[in-house]
């Protein structure tokens, strides 16, 4: 039974028995709290702790999801993986324990040609919570199971929730026996690689609170019950095809064939390869994964994860000894296997793969710099007489240059040295501690929310601001420190919520509206716009005269000028990407976006920077559409029709049934958004593109001011453009022809002056060689060289070494004494034998001159910040000889 098939099978079965299908959701979490969708249950936190109401009252999924705790085992076990899916059914304050036992045990055991899975009733396991005496009888009457197939666990086993605050209860799992070539008997508490665990049914009962592990508070029961089950689909996979486990099922296994045929290895051969395998069929399959919901390689967040999924990949197929580029044949393989169930993987894979293949490249570039930074630290831990690389240096290798741990000790032994793991590790940990206290300190979790989840039960916040900047409300409620207030008064910052409002809650990269609400008795200045929780929408204010209560009638009144330069920046950006699609194609798609008042920009996916010539176009189209005065349109549709029109929807961005679709003249522009936008094309006046640059691998940002800024930038342009061609004595058309003219001649008059300095540098060598003196056996020349640059300073050196010749010990000084002086190094063999590395009495001058830096022991380069040490620099020098010689 294939994994897509097995996968149609649950959908159909619950379709059948009255649950909604929903699609997955994006890999990135709808929670601000966590980086991934790491469950089934994610998307439908929102309606079981009651925040939303949901619009059925079961419903079913196949949810991907993204774990990475234990990214380090993926391959050592073949229980790890970082990509799975994960098919849930979900009943909210519908049917409860017995319903859920009755559907899984139907589906669970009912014949395969009932659609269902038809696993052998009596290889079937239970376990329920310790105390969960009720589902213990369910599955008695319900199953018919034995007392001894249904084993009571602790709350480390069956009792779930997300890891922070939020829903959980007790949970009964379901257990599939291998038989006994695979291990003990006993049933899942004592053997759970023979018993293998493939649903969970979670009895969402309980709000949790904060805490590490099993302590954690109860706070209460949710204000309804909810069955929330997660079923490993590859797990049911390889019990159905009959393999050993999930890298085999036929997801997966594709892309380890492959790994095969370029590494020339075979799966199965080797413990050691069998994991490098493992690992490449895992993350291959996660970074497509990732990349297909909008994900970029970056160096934090998520885009960190993808990145090191990625280059632990490649690493492996290194270690595996393919050093040529993997991911064109590995990528496509990995989308042949999933697009049966993932259709879109196959449509989009353009995209997908222009990611995918400017990572690669630029990791293949990053091993090529970090082999020659690894090679200097083994020179010197040789040099210093050591047989470790210092755990600092393997540290910097992985944190700074993105140099795989296992490839650093790989090579280091190449060279016969080990590591120091343990100092590694130690440096590991900290970094470690930092980024989880960090986490912490911004995880909010689901609790915070209780004080505006109660205010939704006196109805939904009416938003007017469409059609009206001004409007009659009444405040429902104060909130201070998160709790309700029944009055504020002036000087107090608090929250505010209205019945209805005109104000604009700051969402889809607008920023909120600003403006002024008043009572009877206060002035509030209205300062920042949020919602909380979905449909109420909550003004930060600060009260500028007299009070303000609960119950007040009040007048809000949104500010003009701000809201309306809001609205032309939020409909140019519409603007820029309908022109980035026109001129880069419909793969370039928009990954994020910001607009206020003025100013926007726009995030999208594309691996290479976009051309003078394309900005200008980009730019040159948006201003076309502006002339020709295009009408713009909302309309508020079903969301299958929408997307049947071909309006664009945002990765990561979660929608209802029902959408809001703006036009910008009819096709030029479609898009889904919840923005407010100009009436005509002509309101935004002018778009001036300011900038274009990467924010991460696959990502590019454009950034345009609008309206009355671009003006503004423009005549600020124009006039420096006019006082340059005065001082040039040109004409502004003639203006880039002189600059290009002035460079060309100030670059040939820069050579003239380095081959002039070079000439005498080389004059001075025979000088500094004459004056060599003999400091206890050394012949040392220790002498400033005014004037000379850094490049010069280091020529002088060498020759100056090379005229002293190698027959005896021979140590070179030479200083520049200028702004920031700075210090060059040459010791010959003769005088390195004696002990005297160049880096180490580099690190000796360069401290005194308030600087660092250091080198080879042959040659090296330093300086610093304090001109007036220099003469001690050089006597530190000379006594360093002197103390040594």
């Amino acid at each position: 039974m294939r994994t897509a098939e097995i996968r149609q099978r649950w959908l159909d079965y619950f379709e059948s028995n009255g649950h909604a299908v929903v699609p997955s959701a994006s890999l990135i979490s709808p929670d601000p709290s966590l980086l991934f969708t790491v469950a089934g249950m994610v998307p439908f936190i929102p309606y079981m702790t009651g925040e939303q109401q949901p619009p059925w009252s079961r419903a079913t999924s196949v949810q991907k999801c993204i774990r990475t705790p234990d990214i380090e085992e993926v391959g050592k076990t073949t229980r790890h993986g970082t990509f799975f899916q994960m098919n849930g059914n979900f009943s909210f304050g519908d049917y409860f324990k017995e319903g859920a036992i009755t559907y899984a045990w139907d589906l669970v055991t009912g014949a395969e040609s009932e659609g269902k899975y038809g696993f052998d009733p009596d290889d079937v396991w239970v376990t329920v919570y310790q105390d969960d005496d009720e589902a213990f009888q369910l599955w008695r009457e319900i199953a018919g199971l034995p007392e001894e197939r249904i084993q009571r666990r602790g709350m480390k086993d069956n009792f779930w929730s997300t890891g922070q605050p939020g829903p959980a209860g007790p949970c009964s799992e379901i257990y599939i026996d291998r038989g006994k070539d695979f291990g003990l008997d006993g049933g899942p508490v004592v053997d759970e690689d023979r018993y293998i665990e493939i649903w969970n049914l979670v009895f969402m009962q309980f709000q949790r609170g904060a805490g590490e592990k099993e302590n954690f508070p109860i706070l209460g029961e949710l204000r309804q019950k909810n069955i929330d089950t997660g079923l490993g689909l590859e797990r049911v996979a390889y019990l159905k095809q009959g393999v050993a486990n999930m890298y085999e099922i036929d997801e997966v296994i594709p892309v380890i064939r492959k790994a095969e045929e370029l590494s020339g290895r075979a799966y199965g051969a080797n413990q050691t390869d069998d994991v490098w395998m493992r690992v490449v069929a895992d993350h291959v399959r996660s970074s497509l994964m990732l990349i297909g919901d909008g994900v970029v390689p970056g160096n934090e967040g998520r885009g960190y994860v993808l990145r090191r999924l990625f280059r632990r990949s490649l690493r492996a197929m290194r270690l595996l000894g393919v050093d040529d580029s993997v991911m064109p044949e590995l990528l496509t393989t990995s989308r042949d296997a999933m697009s049966p169930s993932y259709p879109e993987l196959a449509t989009d894979f353009d995209r997908i793969s222009g990611i995918a293949y400017t990572e690669e490249d630029a990791f293949r570039r990053t091993l090529a710099n970090g082999t020659v930074i690894l090679d200097t630290a083994v020179a010197k831990a040789k040099s210093a007489g050591s047989k470790s690389l210092p755990g600092k240096d393997v540290f910097q290798l992985h944190d700074t240059y993105g140099f795989p741990f296992d490839l650093t000790l790989e090579m280091a032994a190449e060279q016969g040295l080990s590591i120091d793991e343990a100092g590694f590790r130690a440096l590991m940990q900290e970094q470690k501690d930092r980024a989880r206290a960090d986490a912490k300190a911004k995880k909010g979790g689901h609790a915070d929310t209780a004080v505006y989840q109660d205010l939704l039960t006196h109805g939904a916040t009416h938003f007017r601001g469409y059609d009206e900047l001004q409007a009659s409300a009444q405040v429902v409620a104060i909130i201070k420190d998160g709790v309700t207030v029944p009055a504020a008064r002036v000087g107090e910052t608090v929250e505010l919520v209205l019945d209805e409002t005109p104000f604009y809650a700051e969402s889809g990269g607008q920023d909120a509206d600003t403006g002024t609400i008043r009572g009877q008795h206060g002035t509030l200045n209205v300062i920042d716009v949020q919602k909380p929780v979905k449909d109420l929408i909550v003004h930060t204010v600060t009260i500028e005269e007299g009070e303000i209560a609960q119950g007040d009638p009040v007048a809000a009144e949104v500010d003009v000028i701000n809201r309306r330069d809001a609205s032309r920046a939020h409909s140019a950006t519409h603007l820029i990407h309908a022109a980035i699609h026109e001129t880069l194609g419909k793969n370039a798609n928009q990954a994020g976006s910001y607009n206020k008042p003025g100013y926007m920009r726009l995030d999208f996916s594309w691996t290479q920077p976009v051309s003078h010539e394309t900005r200008q176009d980009i730019e040159g189209i948006a201003n076309r559409t502006i002339r020709e005065n295009l009408p713009v349109t909302t309309t508020v549709m079903a969301l299958d029709e929408a997307k049947a029109l071909g309006a664009m929807a945002l990765f990561g961005e979660k929608y209802g049934d029902r959408v809001r679709v703006v036009e910008i003249g009819g096709p030029f522009s479609r898009e889904l958004c919840a923005g407010t936008h100009v009436g005509s094309s002509s309101e935004i006046g002018l778009v001036s593109v300011t900038g274009e640059g990467s924010v991460g691998s696959g990502a590019r940002r454009i950034e345009a001011l609008v309206g009355a800024d671009a003006f503004k930038h423009l005549a600020a342009e124009r006039a420096i453009v006019s006082e340059l061609s005065s001082s040039l004595k040109t004409q502004p058309g003639e203006l880039v022809g002189r600059v290009e003219s002035l460079v060309s001649r100030l670059a040939a008059t820069e050579k003239k002056l380095a081959a002039f300095e070079e000439q005498a540098a080389l004059r001075a060598a025979e000088t500094l060689a004459a004056g060599a003196t003999v400091i206890s056996g050394v012949k040392a020349v220790v002498a400033v060289a005014d004037g000379a640059s850094g490049d010069t300073l280091r020529t002088l050196v060498l020759d100056v070494r090379a005229r002293l010749g190698e027959g005896e010990p021979v140590v070179v000084a030479l200083f520049n004494a200028g702004d920031r002086p700075s210090v060059v190094i040459a010791t010959n063999g003769a005088a390195r034998d004696k002990g005297f590395a160049a880096g180490d009495l580099v690190k000796t001058a360069s401290q005194i001159l308030g600087g660092g830096g250091g080198g080879k022991a042959d040659v090296a380069q330093g300086g610093g910040t304090d001109v007036t040490k220099v003469p001690d620099a050089v006597a530190a020098i000379e006594a360093a000889l002197a103390g040594r010689g």
